[in-house]
């Protein structure tokens, strides 16, 4: 069964003064390394401002930029075609096409299954889902919190060994962008 994926790329990155999906790392911007955990996709949708580094990306918007991750996520919802997306943040540089094949066969017939950090806490930007399931939860939705619309959605929880690279690591600031630079 085919599936799209939806890349958040449009947050303000307050904690890291810079434009972070672009932000190179290992010779490649943040966001290059997300999508190319998602190579079997049937479409990539980006939300964020366009960016010149991923040709053939649908691009939209979320209204207000900047609003955050659930108006996000409905943007980038309405251009979904697929029964199923990978829902992922743009700032993952060790998330790998095995963390996202893994996610989707555990999500199964289900709404959906996110990756667990290591303290066991739910990764809402690492996740994937039945799009008819998010549609249905964001319908009528007016909560600001990724987790507050995803969480009674009762997701299959997903644990990987983190081993020196864990998928779930994100670049929300300089330090954390020069700590995946050395891990890669």
């Amino acid at each position: 069964m085919g599936y799209d994926a939806v890349l958040l790329a449009g947050g303000r990155a307050r904690r890291f003064g810079a434009d972070k999906p672009a932000a190179p790392v290992g010779g490649r911007a943040l966001i290059e390394w997300t999508a190319a955990a998602v190579p079997d996709a049937s479409r990539l949708i980006v939300v964020g401002p366009r960016r010149d580094v991923l040709p053939g990306a649908v691009v939209v918007r979320e209204d207000p930029p900047g609003a955050g991750p659930v108006p996000a996520l409905r943007a980038g919802l309405a251009e979904v075609r697929a029964p199923r997306l990978a829902l992922l943040a743009a700032d993952m540089p060790f998330l790998r096409p095995a963390h996202v094949a893994r996610l989707l066969e555990a999500a199964g017939d289900g709404p959906g299954a996110v990756l667990l950090d290591e303290a066991g806490r739910a990764q809402w930007l690492a996740g994937c889902w039945r799009s008819d399931a998010l549609r249905a939860a964001l319908d009528g939705h007016r909560g600001a919190s990724l987790r507050g619309l995803l969480g009674p959605l009762e997701p299959v929880p997903v644990a990987v060994p983190a081993g020196t690279r864990p998928p779930w690591f994100d670049c929300d600031t300089p330090e954390e962008l020069a700590a995946a630079e050395r891990l890669l």
